[in-house]
């Protein structure tokens, strides 16, 4: 039974995290989930009841910070599982990246050293496509990593690739590829870039029975449940808003967080998953002017505020540090990264909705919220 096991979550009060939350209450799990602070425990119960769940005594909240120790040790005694989604999203991007990628990486190791020393059996960590495919050039199944897992489906076009990274124009990218840490990367990027790789090097020196399988998200969609918005979202209520007065030449993949939340309930479970990577996507990726169209094609008046003019690349570099909604986009720049979520599909049994279906419940969602203006 369900019931007789319990799941730490970090980052209750994230866009993820209280999703994920939401699923384990629903699937009869006890849920223990951290906040960096007590004056947050409202905000959680508060993202729960939004989910349209009620958790009676099955939810505690303690409070532990990625950038201490003090805390991690009760937050997972007992805790038969770990879902690991906390970490900083910072709207814009930092002067010192390091306020970023500190308690990305040290945070992870300290979840990982305490669901280890508690027992627990496995953790499931929320990294990111940015692990995946941006630097230059990508690399290919990192061997000092720790990480064993891949298939060699696209070895061949991979390896053209990493000779003459302009190649990688149109590549599929799959669980077997890593972002190099040598190439311009945002402080996200570069964060859990880090992050997952000194995960997999803690388990592979460190680790002892701890299980250990990885999510890597590309930009997550869909509904909210509080006020705070990831980057994506934020993006998202700009381009509605009219904030973003031209479209930059970008490009992105989209998912669900709900479906986000079942492949880590999946990836949890499932034996197989012990060791493994999963990469969470749907679709195709969409241009911004993709998203501007469906936007203004399927909201009506909501919409009238997105904007369909072009931005020229050189104007966008330009723009990037006078517009913090420029500059979110820039890392999309150039040609469309595919995501392949085969791994998954095959190995879980993960269903996703669209790629549409996931931006429009996030648009619909924030003007529910009445977080859209569409007053001309």
């Amino acid at each position: 039974m369900n019931g007789d096991d319990e799941v730490l979550v970090t980052g209750g009060s994230g866009f993820l995290g209280a999703h994920c939350i939401v699923q384990l209450l629903e699937a009869d799990y006890r849920v223990r989930t951290t906040v960096r602070s007590a004056e947050r425990e409202a905000d959680v119960r508060a993202l729960v009841a939004a989910g349209g769940v009620d958790p009676g005594a099955r939810l505690s909240i303690v409070t532990a910070n990625l950038m201490s120790s003090e805390g991690w040790a009760d937050a997972a005694a007992g805790c038969t599982f770990v879902l690991h989604t906390a970490a900083p999203s910072p709207l814009t991007e930092p002067d010192n990246p390091n306020t970023v990628v500190a308690p990305t990486r040290d945070g992870t190791i300290r979840v990982l050293r305490a669901a280890r020393d508690a027992g627990a059996r496995r953790v499931v960590f929320t990294s990111s496509f940015g692990a995946v495919g941006y630097g230059t050039p990508a690399t290919k199944g990192v061997a000092e990593s720790g990480a064993a897992n891949g298939t060699a489906a696209n070895d061949a076009e991979n390896a053209r690739a990493e000779a003459n990274p302009a190649s990688s124009a149109g590549r599929l990218y799959d669980e077997t590829d890593w972002s190099s840490t040598k190439g311009e990367l945002g402080a996200g990027i570069w964060a859990k870039t880090l992050a997952e790789r000194a995960a997999w090097q803690f388990m592979a020196a460190e680790g002892g029975d701890l299980e250990l399988a990885v999510i890597n998200p590309v930009s997550m969609f869909g509904p909210l449940l509080g006020p705070r918005l990831p980057t994506s979202v934020a993006t998202l209520k700009n381009l509605l808003n009219g904030t973003i007065a031209a479209l930059p030449n970008a490009s992105l993949s989209a998912v669900d967080v709900r479906d986000v939340a079942e492949l880590h309930l999946l990836a949890m479970t499932n034996p197989e998953a012990s060791g493994e990577r999963f990469l969470a996507s749907t679709g195709s990726p969409l241009t911004y002017l993709q998203i501007a169209e469906l936007l203004k094609s399927r909201l009506g008046d909501d919409a009238k505020k997105v904007s369909t003019r072009r931005l020229p690349d050189w104007m966008a570099w330009i723009a990037s540090p006078f517009s913090p909604e420029i500059g979110a986009i820039l890392p999309q720049l150039g040609p469309p990264k595919r995501v392949s979520n085969a791994k998954a599909k095959r190995m879980l049994g993960w269903a996703p909705r669209t790629n549409v279906e996931a931006i429009l419940a996030c648009a619909e969602s924030l003007i529910d919220r009445g977080l859209i203006t569409t007053r001309a």
